[in-house]
């Protein structure tokens, strides 16, 4: 047993260590406040584990209070005693091994000061921190005279701290300018990841002409519009959603090739985008709330550590570009996207049915999208929005664990949130649905089930089979109708993408959970990524070329 507790929402005990590691994770997502993990001795700490990496490795500030034995019940064989020390190793930015408590002020506060140094520490660094708090016996909250020194003592006062510090970082002073030097060459672009997004991308880069390309993680992909594509907003930057599909082509790399990049947040996940920044090796600045190595690219760059709440148009000194380097880049996004918006067409397609998943959904709503193909395809299929749903997801480690668990506090008290995944994600953490009866909220689950691991069916192994399917492929034959009915889960089938869009429709801000499953076929699914992907990329190359 575990206990999830935020400021303001009321505590959550989940059953599964593993599941609330994750819970408490989409919580601080959502909420972007550290949140407290609690639990026993033993091993139970060390199923928090996969979340703690994944918390270290996206920045989400977690406290994790592990309870211990005292000293001196440890390495003698007594029951529910691992060692505990540095339990989670590197991937924490602060571990302290608590006192023994005693009912007496100074101990009181050192503990105050602890907790509320350990908090500091969380919110500064933008990660996990741990504290390990050994007990003595008796546990249960026996009257025994200890306490009578307290007596008196004004709680409200000694508990009233200010603020948390920010500690551990240079902040920007709004009289600071050109955090960033000059950045050389007119032809440059953006490019926003994850959660970044701010006036500025529609202000200092439009004005500069700077095409911004937007993954779908990026609020600048869902939220803030564009003028390029067919599904765009108007009045701002150019933005390019398509970049995957129009760096497919020859003809388009060598036309777009910018003589600067500035990357906000972390890169996308296309590995075309990534290959095509290795390609032409030009000057890039990482621009992060993040210390340490954020460049995997190993490229030619520069790193300033500045959060998107900072960011403003005293940061940069930006060439101006020539209007003909946006609209190239904006005719190349419209053709691609011309082809792209035939997903939806495409009989079963998962990209058609995530594409209208992104098209459908509002701003009062919550994408939460799962590891492997699930955020691919909104990365490939989403298209430019000004008024879409804010988009979130485990991205740190990059793998499937806890996504369930993670999209549950991500709706706990928060705005209505949809789920989606595929089948071997979800089927990682079936315990998260022990959650469902606590949840506070409205999750709907939208399961692509196309039996098996598709993403693999990408890679060059997939020519092999055998041994492919059963070693790489992973199929699974679950019946998750029968599978939600044991947990008592409502459960329906979507089977086009605008009976889905229906179903999406009429679940907005209905409290629980539920699950909408679609099934496809993952063979098929790869042959028509490859079939639009080439397509889009020739449209886009005769638009430049």
């Amino acid at each position: 047993m575990a206990l999830v507790r935020h400021p303001g929402i009321e505590a959550v005990p989940v059953l599964d260590e593993r599941s609330a590691g994750f819970f408490a994770l989409g919580l601080a997502k959502q909420t972007r406040r550290p949140v407290v993990l609690v639990c026993t001795s033993g091993t139970a700490g060390a199923n928090y584990f996969p979340a703690v990496i994944e918390a270290h490795e996206s920045g989400v500030p977690l406290l994790v209070i592990t309870a211990d034995r005292p000293p001196e019940m440890r390495d003698c064989a007594s029951g529910q005693t691992i060692d505990q020390q540095k339990l989670f190793g590197g991937f924490v930015e602060f571990y302290h091994e608590m006192a023994v408590p005693e009912a007496t002020l100074p101990m009181l506060k050192y503990l105050r000061q602890t907790v509320a140094h350990a908090v500091e520490r969380a919110v500064a660094a933008g990660g996990p921190v741990h504290l390990n708090a050994p007990f003595r016996d008796p546990l249960p909250p026996i009257e025994d005279g200890t306490a009578k020194g307290l007596e008196g003592e004004d709680w409200a006062v000694f508990l009233g701290r200010p603020p948390p510090r920010d500690v551990g970082r240079t902040r920007v002073k709004k009289d600071d300018t050109l955090v960033v030097p000059p950045l050389p060459g007119k032809r440059g672009i953006v490019i926003a990841g994850n959660d970044w997004a701010h006036e500025a991308i529609n202000g200092l880069f439009a004005a500069a002409g700077w095409p911004v390309l937007a993954d779908a993680l990026s609020p600048a992909r869902l939220r803030a519009g564009g003028k390029a594509g067919v599904d765009g907003g108007g009045g701002g930057a150019v933005v390019v959603a398509a970049y995957d599909a129009i760096l497919r082509d020859p003809r388009a790399v060598a036309a777009l090739k910018p003589e600067c990049v500035v990357v906000l947040g972390e890169l996308p996940t296309s590995k075309t985008l990534r290959a095509w920044l290795t390609l032409i090796d030009v000057e890039m600045v990482y621009v992060t709330g993040r210390t340490g190595n954020r460049d995997s690219l190993h490229g030619r760059t520069r790193t300033r550590v500045l959060r998107a709440d900072e960011l403003d148009t005293s940061a940069f000194d930006l060439a101006a570009a020539d209007r003909s380097w946006s609209d190239a880049w904006a005719r190349a996004e419209t053709a691609a996207q011309t082809v792209l918006s035939k997903a939806a067409d495409e009989p079963g397609f998962e990209g058609g049915f995530t594409r209208t998943l992104a098209a459908t959904l509002t701003a009062e709503q919550v994408i939460f999208v799962a590891s492997s193909m699930p955020v691919r395809d909104l990365e490939y299929f989403a298209p430019v929005r000004a008024d879409g749903p804010r988009v979130l997801a485990n991205r740190g480690a990059n793998g499937i664990d806890g996504t369930l668990s993670t999209a549950l506090g991500v709706a706990q008290a928060g705005a209505p949130t949809v789920l989606l995944t595929g089948d071997l994600a979800l089927l990682h953490d079936t315990n998260g649905f022990l959650v469902a009866a606590k949840l506070k909220g409205s999750l709907t689950v939208v399961l692509i089930n196309n039996a098996g691991g598709g993403i693999f069916g990408h890679l060059p192994v997939a020519k092999f089979n055998p041994p492919f399917e059963e070693y790489w492929a992973t199929p699974q034959r679950v019946d998750f109708a029968t599978l939600c009915a044991a947990y008592g889960v409502p459960h329906a089938f979507a089977t086009t993408p605008a009976q889905l869009a229906d179903q999406l429709r009429a679940q907005v801000g209905v409290s629980g959970l539920r699950v909408i499953e679609v099934r496809t076929d993952r063979t098929n699914d790869v042959a028509t990524r490859q079939r639009l992907f080439a397509s889009a990329a020739r449209a886009a190359g005769d638009a430049v070329g």
